[in-house]
């Protein structure tokens, strides 16, 4: 049961100890899944110096976190990633430097190929890209927000009871034409389902964009950035601070979709990776669970 379930049933036999071990477990700064390929992201030990290294992958900053005596550097590896040899750059505080180097293996997504009624969706006219230009303008400066904050909550709740109805990272066609790569999980869930905040942070962006519809942008600090998108209802304000298990929204179909669902995104340093990474076992969609 994870908080947000138990403060909603209030259940009486919930003991003291128990409300104490889901705070403690809520708190854990576990690290992430380690899954080097495109879409995935790797976690580097970088030492054990007295003060924060910094850490960059590609010329951007990247997480750094202090776990079981040992300084980590978590990296987001974007869809584009070529299989391969890679490093990471990292500077210690008197600005000497050293390069940790790791392998990406190539990993190919399936196709999905979706028919949209509105042709639009597709095929955007000339008003509706003076839109999507300014809407791309917002959601990129959501996605390379930096938020310096050690504590950073990285064991991630699943944000809304559905069934997941389309995987990360699939290769998607629309009316037969080719477009961007899946960036994140579709949770399908009635319209009005409570949305969750999968982990303590920030929103630091909302709005109504013409491809995502009504979205908001929660920013969990060094670099993670978590996007929920096609809402029915924004409950948050920009600026304000969020628990996990916090609503935050509701479950929509604004924007570009077939039916009502959550489409969830999480980004790390700048590059979409695999929310499912970020969750307990227990959560993940089945593909992942079989690893």
């Amino acid at each position: 049961m994870n908080i947000a379930a138990a403060y909603k049933t209030r259940a009486p036999l919930l003991s003291l100890l128990g409300l104490l071990l889901l705070l403690l477990h809520a708190n854990a700064q576990a690290l992430p899944q380690t899954e080097p390929v495109p879409g995935g992201l790797v976690v580097l030990a970088i030492g054990n110096s007295e003060e924060k290294p910094e850490a960059r992958f590609n010329k951007r900053k990247t997480m750094v976190i202090h776990e079981n005596g040992q300084w980590h550097a978590v990296v987001g590896l974007p869809l584009r990633t070529k299989a391969g040899r890679h490093h990471i750059i990292v500077t210690s505080s008197n600005r000497s430097s050293k390069k940790y180097s790791f392998t990406v293996q190539a990993k190919q997504y399936p196709e999905q190929h979706i028919t949209l009624k509105n042709k639009r969706m597709v095929n955007p006219n000339q008003y509706d890209m003076e839109r999507i230009n300014k809407d791309r303008t917002h959601i990129r400066g959501a996605l390379r927000h930096w938020q310096e904050k050690n504590n950073v909550q990285l064991d991630f709740i699943k944000p809304v009871q559905g069934i997941y109805s389309s995987a990360f990272g699939l290769k998607r066609f629309f009316n037969k034409q080719a477009r961007k790569p899946h960036s994140g999980l579709d949770i399908a869930a009635s319209q009005g389902t409570g949305i969750m905040a999968p982990a303590a942070g920030t929103v630091i962006e909302s709005g109504n964009y013409f491809f995502n519809g009504n979205t908001i942008f929660i920013d969990h600090g060094q670099g993670l950035i978590s996007m929920y998108c096609h809402l029915h209802s924004i409950q948050v304000e920009n600026g304000q601070a969020v628990a996990q298990g916090d609503i935050i929204g509701t479950v929509g179909k604004t924007g570009r979709v077939t039916g009502a669902h959550l489409h969830w995104s999480v980004s790390l340093n700048n590059a979409m990776v695999d929310p499912s990474l970020f969750m307990r076992a227990e959560d993940r969609p089945a593909a992942q669970n079989k690893k």
